[in-house]
């Protein structure tokens, strides 16, 4: 009687054993997937930080401006900026406040 339990435990830890390991190898080919795109986006975001950290700098768009808008470009004061509010029969022409285009957002 004793030998059978022996063998039962045995078998039932070499059971367990099995469905452990089994188990834990899917985990870890989900980690695996995980860690592999995860470095892609790392990759991905690294260029687009640099991409985004070169092209607007403040040397290159200055570089940018003389190149390519030198006569175009003008500087205004943000207070002579109008907008125009279309409402259902009317128009109308405002001073452009901030506040007030977040608030209609």
């Amino acid at each position: 009687m004793r030998k059978i339990v022996v063998i039962i435990f045995i078998f039932l830890l070499i059971f367990s054993t099995a469905i452990i390991k089994n188990s834990t190898k899917k985990i870890e080919d989900k980690i695996f997937v995980v860690e592999e795109s995860l470095r892609t986006f790392e990759n991905e975001l690294g260029n687009t930080r640099l991409e985004f950290e070169y092209l607007s700098s403040i040397e290159k768009l200055l570089d940018y401006q003389s190149k390519y808008f030198e006569k175009d470009l003008i500087q205004k004061d943000i207070n002579s900026i109008k907008i125009l509010i279309k409402k259902p029969n009317d128009l109308f022409i405002g001073d452009l406040n901030t506040f007030e285009i977040n608030e209609k957002k």
